[in-house]
Order: C-alpha cells, then sequence, then structure tokens
C-alpha cells in the first residue's frame, strides 16, 4: 500500500559524494518527520538524519558537517546529500516516514535499503 523508495546509493572513493533519495507514494494524507537510518554488518541500525516537515533537521554526530538532509514536500521525497565519504560510512542506507494515511492513522514505513559503499 505505502511504498518508500530508496535511490542514489552505490560505490565510491574515500573524499567523495553521493546523493540519496527516497520517494514515498500510497496511501499517504501527509508525511511528518522523515529520516535517514544505516546499518552495517553487525552494528546496530542508528539514526544518520531526520527532518521535519518546517525544515528542522538533527544529525548523528559522525556525519555533521558532512551530510545534508533536505525533503520536497510537494514531491513526497526526502533527499540526503553525502560528501567527504569515508569507509566508515559503508552500510545500507534506509528511509523512514512517519505520516498519516488515507484515513488519518498515524503510522511509520521502512524502506527497503539502498547500499553505500565507499572504498579506501
Amino acid at each position: 500500500q505505502v511504498q518508500l523508495v530508496e535511490s542514489g546509493g552505490g560505490l565510491v572513493q574515500a573524499g567523495g559524494s553521493l546523493r540519496l533519495s527516497c520517494v514515498a507514494s500510497g496511501s499517504i494524507f501527509r508525511i511528518n518527520r522523515m529520516g535517514w537510518y544505516r546499518q552495517a554488518p553487525g552494528k546496530q541500525r542508528e539514526l544518520v538524519a531526520d527532518i521535519t516537515p518546517e525544515g528542522r533537521t538533527n544529525y548523528a554526530d559522525s556525519v555533521k558537517g558532512r551530510f545534508t538532509i533536505s525533503r520536497d514536500n510537494i514531491k513526497n521525497t526526502v533527499y540526503m546529500q553525502m560528501n567527504s565519504l569515508k569507509p566508515e560510512d559503508t552500510a545500507i542506507y534506509y528511509c523512514n516516514a512517519d505520516y498519516l494515511d488515507g484515513v488519518l492513522r498515524r503510522a511509520e514505513h521502512w524502506g527497503l535499503g539502498t547500499q553505500v559503499t565507499v572504498s579506501s
């Protein structure tokens, strides 16, 4: 019913950049908070950044100054520009959205993830 589709992952060298996108579709009345999370093998899933409809942002300390989250409320899309990538950024990146569905019930949904690999 509801889909979050991530794109933009890939393989880059250390110091390079990627821009992730996540498009929400389906029975959604309004998207509230959207965020990016990541999970490396053997590690916990962690919040990378999130953003409110008003544009207030929050970042993990490890990515401050390097990553920038943004959103387009008309397109129901959240982006994350990732600069100065490091090998330790290697992970599967997941999009998450908190939203009101078509009958105004609060729900959340996860994308399937996109792989980011940073080589040294």
